[in-house]
């Protein structure tokens, strides 16, 4: 890694000033310490994004009636968290840690799922425990209060370690697909965008709309295979139509 570093080209010294008016701010220590990790995850691991989608129609409009039910308001963000621990479950290479120290593979038998935030100061991922054996309710109540915890308050590293994948979702915002990168140690990550209208065809010959998310599954190549990937993200999409996730 090293030897690879030492070969690039130095990175320009600019006068930005030079070309016009500039202004100069320090970046924030959340920015430092995330920079400098994302940097060494896309320089150290070999990325592949696999992008799919996923029929939400019938999820959506579970959602809504539930909420309606009162309760704990419920997002797509905590359904996706059940959905990856499944997943998870069933594909254990998914949960795993690459030791290159000792050649080895670490598989997990717990399942810890890291939530991206976005923060007034950058990033941070808390990490939602035991997501396997919890209920719907109790995941969208933990990461309510992680969240704004996050935002508010901060997070000590405790509770931003120990994640088996990650989610980040740009729903909120748009896009229709993106690379997200890999959080070290783990070896995959799913990112969302925003859930779009798609024209498909009826049994009768005319057109329906269906509710489409778009999934950006990135996963490192070393540990996970493209075949596998294409697997995890049909198992998520029909994970998504079954109704025993909101149990």
């Amino acid at each position: 890694m090293s030897a690879l570093l030492e070969g690039l080209a130095p990175w320009p010294e600019t006068d930005f000033a030079a070309f016009g008016p500039v202004e100069t701010r320090k970046l924030s220590r959340i920015q430092a310490l995330v920079g400098a990790f994302l940097g060494r995850n896309w320089v150290a691991i070999p990325h592949v994004t696999h992008q799919d989608e996923a029929d939400i129609t019938e999820l959506e409009q579970r959602r809504r009636d539930r909420n309606a039910a009162g309760g704990p308001k419920i997002t797509i963000v905590p359904l996706l968290v059940k959905a990856m621990a499944a997943g998870l479950k069933a594909f254990p290479q998914f949960n795993a840690s690459l030791d290159l120290a000792n050649k080895t593979l670490v598989l997990k038998q717990y399942v810890h799922i890291g939530v991206a935030v976005d923060t007034p100061g950058g990033l941070l991922v808390p990490v939602v425990r035991d997501c396997d054996t919890k209920s719907l309710d109790t995941i969208a109540t933990e990461i309510a209060a992680l969240s704004e915890k996050a935002r508010t308050k901060g997070l000590p590293m405790a509770e931003m370690s120990g994640g088996c994948m990650s989610l980040t979702s740009l729903g909120h915002i748009g896009g229709t697909g993106f690379t997200p990168i890999v959080n070290v140690p783990e070896v995959a990550i799913l990112g969302v965008t925003r859930v779009r209208p798609v024209a498909t065809p009826a049994p009768d010959g005319g057109v329906v709309w269906r509710q489409v998310l778009p999934l950006s599954l990135s996963y490192d190549h070393r540990v996970i295979n493209g075949a596998d990937a294409a697997r995890f993200c049909r198992f998520i999409a029909d994970r998504l139509a079954d109704p025993a996730l909101f149990d």
